[in-house]
C-alpha cells in the first residue's frame, strides 16, 4: 500500500462512516476500495471493512445522542437479537468459501444500491407504523445476520424496519440505528479477530483497518451533525449509481471468467 493509497483509505473511511451515520450504504465505497483498488481478497476485505468502520458508528451514535431520548426505550429489546444475528452472520461468512462469497457479492452490492435508491420511501414510512412493536426484534435479528455477513445497506434495512415498528422521526430512528450498527460491526469484528487468532488465517489487515478507523472517527461524527442540517438526497443518488456500477463490475469478476 502506497502513501497515496493510504491517504485515500482515510478519506474513504471518513466518507463511508459519514454515509453510514446519515442512513447507510457506506460500505459501497470502502469495500470496493479494499477489494478492487488495493487488491485485498473478498473475505479479508469484508472483515477488514467491518473492523475499520465500527468506530465510525460510535462517533455517529454520539453525534445523534441528543435525538435518542424519544427512541431510547426500544434499545433494550433490540440489543440481544442484534448480538445473536451479528455472530451468526460472521460465522456464516467464515464458513463460506472465497469463491462462493465473490459470487454472492454482486447480488449483495446490488441489493444495497437498490435500498439506497429506495431511501425516500423509507423516509415516507416514518410516522406510519404498520407492524406491532414486538415484530421489531425478529426483523432486527435478520438485519443483524445480514450485517455480520456483509453489511452494505444494513443501515437502510434497519431504518425501513424501524419505520414499520417504532414511533419517531427520521433522526430519532437514526439514533437507534447508529448504536445498533455499532454493536453489529463491533461483535462481528470480534469474531473475525478471534477466528484469525485461533486459526492463523489472515482475516483482518491491521494497517488498512487502522486507516479506515482514523477516517471513520472523523467522518461519522461530522456527518451526524451535518446531516441534521442538509438534504443528503444528491449524495444518496450518486452513491447508489456508483453501487450499481460496482455490482456490474463484481458480476463480471465473479462470472465472466
Amino acid at each position: 500500500m502506497t502513501p497515496f493509497q493510504g491517504a485515500g483509505l482515510v478519506l474513504v473511511g471518513a466518507a463511508a462512516s459519514g454515509i453510514n451515520a446519515v442512513a447507510g450504504g457506506g460500505s459501497l465505497l470502502s469495500y470496493p476500495y479494499l477489494n478492487v483498488l488495493l487488491g485485498v481478497a473478498a473475505i479479508p476485505a469484508n472483515a477488514t471493512n467491518s473492523v475499520g468502520l465500527w468506530p465510525g458508528s460510535l462517533t455517529g451514535g454520539l453525534g445523534f445522542v441528543k435525538r435518542l431520548g424519544a427512541t431510547r426505550r426500544y434499545l433494550p429489546a433490540m440489543i440481544p437479537p442484534t448480538v445473536v444475528g451479528s455472530v451468526l452472520g460472521a460465522l456464516l461468512l467464515l464458513n463460506t468459501s472465497d469463491r462462493a462469497f465473490r459470487r454472492a457479492i454482486p447480488f449483495l452490492v446490488l441489493l444495497a444500491a437498490l435500498l439506497l435508491l429506495a431511501q425516500p420511501r423509507v423516509k415516507a414510512l416514518v410516522g406510519k407504523r404498520a407492524l406491532p412493536p414486538w415484530a421489531a426484534p425478529g426483523l432486527q435479528l435478520l438485519v443483524a445476520l445480514y450485517g455480520g455477513f456483509f453489511g452494505a445497506g444494513m443501515g437502510i434495512m434497519m431504518l425501513a424496519c424501524f419505520a414499520l415498528t417504532m414511533e419517531g422521526d427520521l433522526h430519532e430512528l437514526n439514533a437507534v440505528k447508529n448504536w445498533l450498527s455499532l454493536i453489529i460491526n463491533f461483535v462481528c469484528s470480534g469474531v473475525f479477530v478471534l477466528q484469525g487468532f485461533l486459526t492463523g488465517r489472515v482475516l483482518v489487515l491491521p494497517p488498512e483497518a487502522g486507516l479506515l478507523v482514523l477516517g471513520g472517527l472523523l467522518g461519522g461524527y461530522g456527518a451526524a451533525h451535518l446531516s441534521q442540517r442538509v438534504d443528503p438526497n444528491r449524495l444518496r443518488t450518486v452513491i447508489a449509481v456508483y453501487g450499481l456500477g460496482m455490482a456490474a463490475y463484481f458480476s463480471v469478476q465473479a462470472f465472466g471468467r
